[in-house]
């Protein structure tokens, strides 16, 4: 697509306000504990980061490119998403920030001792970095439908931009520049949403030119294919370290809550006007590649300005979630396996500089990993990083909150391990209409029940004897 001046200087426009409250966000870092988890955050600033961290490539790009084929069972992955921040603001709030503990692991080794917490610190990371992957797959689609540059080349300029994002401002950057993405993200998507909704003639055109139990229908690949991907946005949300840590960080209980809730209602809310770009997108040109159906609709039907102006969001919007997650796989792997292990003294100083470097590999390694992987469906990869999240830490962590001293090491240890090698096999010997995260939950939650069981069932005997 060709970009003209005006498109252009949308786009520099706002990646100049961008960079400037990036910059401002930078100099708030004082110390490691303000690059980790940006101390104190209100309400605002929880909601910014979790949306910042959520909603990103896969929620718009991703949704737009499922929509292009499957209509409104795109919206599992913003509607699972916000639905699992509001039960973390509910349910799970209120156990993790009077813990005191700011990683997951740091939570299961209290639980279950340091082998179990490190296993699942490397597991969940794993999960976690297919997440990334799935951002770095979103961004080179953008790139590649604005200008006629090579993937490799696409892929270099999100990597540079996810490690600027985050890592000269930590938990600060993902905050505020979180709030200010998310105020333009929905206002930019939400026009393209409407544009889109009216250039097709309204909503009865889009149910008359497209087949109904393809493209109105939230279970249009089959029940247990689209019901899995929704739990896999739930579990993999109450699992992530990404979006613990700002619950973890906030001014009082009150306000973890209150912005986990307001973020949950507002991503629920962003899905949909992708879902109609997405089917607009197939009335219209249904032989482009699904994956620039959003950016291809900016270039193609807004003025030139306003079209830069949602490019450029959409491109931070991606950064920042790829960014942010990096963080969190970066606080884990400093908290639970580099300084217990490695070095146990270190300094404040040694923290920040280790914590930097951490994420710099990661985003390097998921650039690495992402080169061919171009024609993957986006959405494909968020699913499979949530439910692997989920099926590693989900069981033990209820038990390690809700029923602490019940669940033995050896049971955490194993359903940690069967919960995602079930889930990954489960891809190759279930059909293609189930998700495997079905398998693999099962695996788990059966596995600390029977633990839950033989505790409670030696505890019973011992009273009576």
């Amino acid at each position: 697509m060709h970009i003209g001046s005006a498109t252009a200087f949308g786009i520099l426009c706002t990646l100049a306000l961008i960079t400037a409250v990036g910059i401002y966000a930078g100099k708030k870092v004082k110390s490691a504990r303000d690059f980790t988890t940006g101390s104190n955050l209100g309400a605002p600033m929880i909601a910014g980061s979790l949306i910042g961290t959520l909603v990103g490539g896969s929620s718009t790009i991703g949704t737009a490119q499922l929509a292009f084929d499957y209509g409104f069972s795109a919206w599992w992955f913003t509607l699972g998403g916000g639905i699992g921040l509001c039960i973390l603001a509910l349910v799970f709030a209120k156990p993790l920030y009077n813990s005191g503990l700011t990683t997951l692991p740091q939570i299961l080794t209290r639980e279950y001792g340091k082998r179990i917490a490190t296993l699942s610190a490397v597991l969940m990371s794993v999960g976690t970095f297919m997440s990334i992957v799935s951002q770095m797959l979103s961004g080179t689609a953008l790139i590649t439908s604005m200008v006629e540059v090579a993937p490799s080349i696409a892929m270099l300029t999100v990597l540079l931009l996810m490690i600027a994002y985050v890592v000269f401002g930590g938990a600060w950057g993902a905050g505020m520049v979180g709030m200010v993405k998310t105020l333009l993200l929905y206002v930019t998507t939400f026009v393209c949403g409407i544009v889109s909704l009216r250039l097709a003639g309204g909503f009865p055109a889009f149910q008359a030119a497209l087949p109904h139990d393809q493209y109105f229908n939230l279970f249009a690949r089959g029940y247990w294919k689209d019901g899995g991907a929704g739990a896999s946005l739930i579990f993999g949300v109450l699992t992530t370290q990404a979006y613990i840590l700002p619950v973890v960080s906030a001014k009082s209980l009150r306000t973890s809550k209150a912005g986990a809730i307001l973020g949950g209602f507002l991503t629920v809310l962003i899905g949909i006007a992708g879902i109609f770009v997405g089917m607009f997108m197939r009335m219209e040109m249904p032989d482009i590649s699904s994956a620039s159906a959003l950016p291809v609709f900016a270039l193609t039907y807004l003025p030139g300005f306003l079209g830069g102006v949602i490019l450029a969001t959409l491109l931070v919007a991606l950064v920042g979630t790829g960014a942010g997650l990096s963080l969190g796989v970066s606080s884990m792997l400093y908290q639970d396996i580099y300084k217990p292990f490695i070095q146990p003294n270190a300094s404040d100083k040694t923290q920040l500089r280790v914590s930097r470097g951490i994420i710099l590999a990661l985003l390097l390694a998921a650039a690495l990993f992402s080169m061919g992987k171009l024609g993957s469906l986006i959405l494909s990869w968020g699913f499979l990083s949530m439910g692997l999240r989920g099926a590693v830490a989900f069981a033990p962590l209820c038990f390690a909150l809700f029923s602490p001293g019940r669940i033995r090491p050896a049971f955490a240890g194993a359903a940690i391990i069967a919960g995602p090698l079930l889930v990954l096999l489960g891809s190759y010997i279930l059909p293609p209409d189930i998700d495997p995260l079905f398998l693999g939950m099962a695996a788990a939650l059966l596995i600390t029940f029977i633990g839950w069981l033989i505790v409670c069932l030696g505890s019973k005997e011992a009273k009576t004897a």
